[in-house]
């Protein structure tokens, strides 16, 4: 516990560095006081319990798999941050300890009893109900452990105990990037109560039954494609098109995004159903439009109509001095953060080929490397220096210079998509012609598209009542 109540800050702070945006909708359904058991997908593998319980005011406990146990430096780690080891038959079946099915119901029954008595002093479990964690935008099949439990710890008091399940659906919008957006959207609140007549009747039957309901709350707040292509295309036409679509969309908050998400993969349904060729013509113009820009080394944004050449010399004027004169800040913050910057890729990249363990590895070594270099250079200022006031000054300059630096290397690789832009045009007219035309094709589809699709929804929302 202690381990717990020691990282649980600096993981708050490492995870706000590590998301650009990371948005609780409905924070009040998190803060939710206990006995509560949290039922969550799993794309992300330790990221996941990681963004909840960072976020919660009081302790969550996990129930994770047992490998995860087996080294003894590990074990400890995982037994200080409130986990408890349930085990598969598929972990022990290998590996240097096999268990018996018997010994695997009693080691799983042990597990269930100190959750159990854990939601006796009001505390919140965490599960994961899919088993496996993969990277993909999916809710796979749930197992009914998390109900079982739910339902077994209510029927120990009679049903008094008043145990609510809290299921999350965690949306990433890029999991395996620094800097990306990662949206928690808890559903509202089941009371185990309720099923207590069923489970009463038949135990399996109601666990059964909570289940689905558990899987019915979460796919409602989640992204959730069916197939590698339809994702493929659903997140192209969302990072190249996204704001043409949403013209009204937010920037404070991430649900804009959220339902966007949804409407185009209900779209794509729509269309598969009602005018296939035309979700063909946007697939294949869309692919065709991205391999160029790709080629030519170009975004979608470097294409955007541009003001009137005198508002565009003034902002490039602007631009260029703002690149200038932050230059000097831009190499001190890389002189000071690149190294504890670079270092957790280079492990990452080493370490695992599995998508699902990147971000985890990123954040943890992320963690070790700023803390070790901030204190090893601050220690060091501070040794030449002799004065504490620099020594604080040094110390507060490395994040914001930090940041600093990140900013200036975005905007001035947008400069640099731009001016390569403007060459294009200058050089091969024809081919930057071309490319505009594509674009501007696809937008008239798209838009086509979302006229008919939204006439069609009316009109079937209009004959269903």
């Amino acid at each position: 516990m202690l381990f717990y109540t020691v990282m649980k800050p600096v993981v708050q702070v490492a995870l706000r560095v590590f998301f650009r945006k990371l948005e609780i909708r409905r924070h009040n359904r998190l803060q939710t006081k206990g006995p509560l058991l949290i039922a969550s997908n799993h794309p992300n593998t330790l990221m996941d319990p990681l963004v909840v319980a960072a976020n919660r005011r009081e302790p969550v406990f996990f129930l994770a798999k047992s490998t995860f146990f087996k080294n003894p430096i590990l074990r400890a780690v995982m037994e200080s941050g409130n986990c408890i080891p349930v085990y598969r038959r598929q972990d022990t079946e290998s590996g240097a300890e096999k268990l018996t099915p018997e010994e695997i119901t009693a080691r799983n029954e042990a597990a269930f009893s100190r959750s159990y008595d854990h939601f006796d002093r009001g505390g919140t479990l965490m599960i994961f109900p899919e088993g496996t964690s993969v990277s993909e935008r999916r809710l796979r099949p749930l197992k009914t452990g998390a109900a079982r439990i739910a339902l077994g710890a209510e029927a120990r008091r009679d049903f008094q105990l008043g145990l609510h399940i809290l299921p999350i659906g965690i949306n990433y919008f890029d999991p395996t990037h620094f800097r990306s957006d990662v949206l928690v959207n808890p559903a509202r609140l089941i009371r185990v109560a309720d099923y207590a007549a069923a489970y009463r009747q038949d135990p399996e039957a109601a666990a059964d039954a909570l289940t689905e309901e558990i899987r019915q709350r979460m796919e409602k707040h989640l992204v959730i494609t069916r197939d590698a292509s339809e994702d493929e295309l659903v997140l192209n036409i969302e990072r190249t098109f996204g704001d043409h679509l949403n013209p009204d969309d937010d920037p404070n908050t991430l649900y804009d995004n959220f339902q966007l998400s949804r409407t185009l993969l209900q779209a794509v349904t729509y269309f598969e159903h009602h005018d296939p060729n035309r979700l063909n013509e946007v697939r294949e113009k869309l692919t065709a439009y991205l391999g160029d820009l790709h080629r030519l080394r170009l975004t979608d944004e470097a294409l955007e109509p541009q003001e009137p050449r005198s508002s565009r010399l003034t902002r490039a004027v602007k631009t260029t001095a703002k690149l200038v004169l932050g230059l000097p800040v831009y190499l001190y913050g890389v002189l000071n953060n690149y190294v504890p910057y670079i270092l957790p890729s280079v492990v990452a990249k080493r370490a695992t080929k599995d998508v699902e363990f990147v971000a985890p590895l990123l954040l943890s070594v992320g963690i070790i490397t700023f803390s070790a270099s901030y204190a090893a250079q601050t220690a060091l200022v501070h040794h030449y220096t002799k004065d504490w006031r620099w020594t604080a000054l040094y110390f507060l300059s490395l994040p914001i210079t930090g940041f600093y630096a990140l900013s200036y290397w975005n905007n001035l690789e947008a400069r640099r998509h731009r001016l390569r832009a403007s060459k294009l045009f200058r050089q091969q007219p024809a081919e930057g012609e071309s490319l505009l035309q594509q674009r501007a094709d696809i937008l008239r589809l798209l838009s086509e598209a979302s006229q008919e699709y939204l006439a069609g929804r009316q009109k079937s929302d209009s004959s269903g009542k």
